[in-house]
């Protein structure tokens, strides 16, 4: 169901994106304005567009949604003065369904829908993945879609529930939904916040003052102030008003499968998750994998800015001295204008450009978070060679990403997948380098505190991207005829 677009820029192109980014502030003057700089925090997990709606006890529920960054949007004093009240929520996004472009603006999120019992709004990160399915029993049914998003399938089933309040009628809704979702909603005076039973996505509480944070990550309470407070649990539905923080377990209870690439890539190093700093994490991914992959050389570098903390981490192990070897250009944004050929086959030299004087005659290690299609990791190479490196050595921070994700990050059709069609050494020979190595499935698990490796028969965490194996059948691309990995 995911709905493709040329990407903004070919670096781009070959980067897993996260879905989106979600924030919630109650009981704090101009929550919005609390809001936008949450989002801001937050920008990492969707550059495309994002939006806001907050309620005001006189003025009611009143929204704002643009396309592009939320710094270029969402810190003008006019549009923010038309946001006004004690409660908010907003949503980043990268699409992953629903189309894209100006005239889609209506896929953006938070989402908004009028019940019997008063307005409510949700903002949504995760993928729906039986979607298809209820889209068309809804629309069969009578009901009418605004948007191509799978998240609007949410509001729909609300307004059909027979429930008295909304969060109940959230539940309900809920329980018919396969797939991924962490949700912050927002009716006149409570806020929800819900992850699914697998706790596939992040959310975490925080406290501002005398308010309530709901967030995807730490980073975000961090900008606007706010303490931490815990973690939504797998399965959980917190509402939060004035009067405090209620907890509850609607689901049936499933060991939890987190999504491990957010300590890969997704999430800000600066985040916590699960008690763990994720910036350790990576650290100690390039500890795991200069263990793992030993090679004879002279620098470690990183490709920036992911690559950076697993690069540190591989140096320390080895020995080998850390470099910035690739700088990259801190105000190439995606918004950067292609006017010619002739710039678009500068391609990931527009973004990143080689440290000639300390790079020419070295062996060199390039630590990267993944290799996806490969046409980057290729255009490094040649930089790195153009510049005069004797050897070129790739350490990936990730095992082989083989397998489409369902659950919220945009992935490339599986054909379209390096790994999906090549072995280690025919990659290595494909992008032509002296040495190619991937982090194995154990060693990322040890990684990020599983002493023991990946439990076969349990995994931790979801690595469906890695290994195959999706906690959550993906049934709207089953009936689409995708095959999963045949059993062993």
């Amino acid at each position: 169901m995911s709905i493709q677009m040329p990407p903004a820029h070919p670096f781009d192109d070959d980067k897993l994106k996260e879905e989106c980014g979600i924030f919630g502030v109650l009981g704090v003057t101009d929550a919005a304005n609390f809001v936008a700089l949450g989002l801001h925090a937050l920008q990492h997990r969707g550059q495309e567009a994002g939006g806001i709606v907050c309620h005001h006890p006189e003025r009611g529920f009143n929204s704002a949604r643009r396309f592009g960054y939320v710094r270029d949007n969402f810190t003008k004093q006019s549009l923010m003065e038309t946001l006004p009240g004690p409660l908010a929520i907003g949503h980043v996004r990268y699409s992953t369904a629903g189309a894209k472009g100006p005239a889609q603006i209506r896929d953006v999120q938070p989402f908004f829908g009028e019940f019997s019992m008063g307005g409510a709004a949700i903002a949504h990160n995760g993928n729906i993945t039986n979607a298809v399915a209820l889209r068309k029993e809804l629309i069969e049914r009578g009901s009418i879609f605004q948007s191509g998003s799978d998240s609007e399938c949410i509001i729909h089933l609300m307004a059909r529930s027979l429930q008295r309040t909304i969060p109940e009628r959230m539940e309900d809704a809920l329980r018919r939904v396969e797939g991924a979702f962490s949700i912050v909603a927002m009716t006149r005076t409570k806020m929800i916040g819900v992850r699914d039973p697998l706790g596939v996505r992040p959310l975490v509480l925080g406290q501002i003052a005398d308010g309530w944070v709901l967030s995807s990550e730490t980073c975000a309470l961090d900008i606007i102030g706010a303490k931490f407070v815990r973690e939504i649990e797998p399965g959980e539905m917190v509402v939060v008003s004035d009067k405090g923080v209620e907890s509850h377990f609607p689901f049936r209870r499933q060991l939890p499968r987190f999504c491990i690439f957010e300590h890969v890539y997704f999430s800000r190093p600066d985040s916590i998750i699960g008690g763990r700093s994720v910036y350790e994490n990576r650290r100690q991914i390039g500890v795991e994998l200069a263990k793992e992959s030993p090679v004879d050389a002279d620098l470690v570098c990183p490709v920036p800015d992911s690559g950076t903390p697993a690069a540190i981490g591989f140096s320390q192990q080895s020995g080998i001295p850390y470099a910035m070897g690739i700088i990259r250009n801190q105000y190439m944004g995606r918004t950067f204008i292609e006017p010619t050929e002739q710039i678009r086959n500068m391609g990931v030299r527009l973004k990143l450009n080689v440290n000639r004087a300390l790079i020419q005659g070295k062996r060199v290690i390039l630590v990267d978070d993944s290799v996806v299609r490969g046409t980057t990791s290729r255009k490094i190479k040649e930089m790195i060679l153009d510049a005069g490196a004797a050897e070129v050595h790739f350490r990936i921070a990730s095992p082989p990403t083989a397998w489409p994700c369902f659950y919220g990050v945009d992935t490339p059709q599986r054909e379209k997948l390096l790994a999906a069609t090549m072995s280690e050494d025919e990659m290595r020979d494909h992008l032509q380098v002296d040495s190619l190595r991937f982090i194995s499935l154990d060693g990322l698990y040890r990684a990020v505190g599983e002493a023991q490796g990946r439990n076969a028969k349990c995994p931790q965490y979801c690595d469906a991207c890695f290994s195959g194996e999706y906690p959550v059948a993906p049934s709207d691309m089953i009936e689409n005829g995708f095959q999963l990995k045949a059993a062993e």
